[in-house]
């Protein structure tokens, strides 16, 4: 399918913004059309713009615009060709609500949403839908979610880091040569090992309700599907896991009924290699064409249904 883009300025706070839209350029069948009504935005987070690590995001709004589904990535404030400060991922919801208002203006048939975000991205798109409670949004796709903190990193330090090395011959051979500095070592050990006992007990609340929690809050609030894409070769999503896993407020949720997760054995942090984005690729497609294809038919959810926590059938 031919597809057409169309690059564009929009208002957000006072900044112009700048984003590039694809979408089919003619759509004839019932499942082309129906593919059409459900549009996919792609967040941009970390310190790149609207293209992504190895072109990724412009390959893949091309290969689901290719396939009946509009996509919009766009630039955030401060971020390559968006005017304003930089910003953290936890303030960038003013952003999405603008970048979602434009692509429906600028594409009529596109009734409901799906956010795409990887690492922080994912973890805005979370944050956006636990402050927006936004009925537009009708699925996540959701990349190595970033829940970083202080005791995270060093439970998957402890676990994925330090009792690989002590299986490699090269740690041996450092260590033997005289050529580690065994004390550093050491000490950043133990210190890891005791941020790594801290955890936060059922029923704790901690004294600021940090965004680990509200992603959680808005992930299991959210109505519609999900899909889970996590690397094998990437701390970040391995941190995901072990957070995930043993923090109360995320209890349950990754293995959730409306929750497909997809892991990628060999995949890096940004799946940088073609084989492996076009994996993430095939995996969006098939979730979508699975859950969201038809979603439209149902009509758009109301507040009151994102609410109550069930999606339309």
């Amino acid at each position: 399918m031919n597809i057409v883009e169309q690059a564009l300025l929009f208002p957000c706070a006072g900044e112009d913004l700048s984003a590039i839209i694809a979408w089919p350029q003619a759509v004839h069948s019932a499942s082309a059309q129906a593919a059409g009504s459900c549009g996919v935005l792609i967040i941009v987070g970390g310190p790149q713009y609207r293209v992504g690590s190895h072109r990724q995001f412009l390959l893949l709004s091309r290969r689901l615009a290719s396939a009946g589904y509009p996509t919009m990535r766009f630039d955030h404030r401060g971020m390559g060709d968006a005017g304003g400060s930089m910003r953290d991922f936890e303030d960038l919801s003013t952003d999405i609500a603008a970048a979602i208002e434009v692509f429906q203006r600028n594409c009529p048939t596109v009734q409901r949403i799906v956010l795409w975000g990887l690492c922080d991205a994912a973890s805005a798109a979370l944050l956006y839908v636990e402050a927006s409670h936004d009925p537009r949004i009708a699925g996540l796709t959701l990349l190595n979610p970033w829940v970083r903190s202080e005791v995270s990193l060093a439970q998957t330090h402890i676990k994925h880091y330090y009792g690989q090395r002590l299986l490699q011959g090269e740690f041996w051979r450092k260590l033997l040569s005289g050529r580690m500095e065994v004390m550093k070592a050491l000490a950043s050990l133990l210190a890891s090992a005791r941020l790594a006992r801290r955890s936060r007990a059922p029923g704790e609340a901690s004294e600021k309700r940090g965004f680990q929690d509200r992603m959680a809050a808005g992930w299991r609030a959210f109505p519609g599907e999900l899909l889970l894409i996590l690397s094998g070769q990437d701390y970040t999503a391995k941190e995901f896991i072990e957070f995930s896993a043993a923090d109360p407020a995320w209890s349950g949720l990754a293995d959730g009924a409306k929750v497909r997760r997809v892991d990628l054995a060999d995949a890096d942090h940004t799946f940088s290699s073609r084989a492996q984005r076009a994996l993430v690729e095939d995996a969006t497609l098939a979730w979508l064409d699975k859950h969201l294809k038809g979603v439209v038919e149902a009509g758009p959810q109301t507040e009151g249904d994102f609410f109550d926590g069930h999606a339309n059938e």
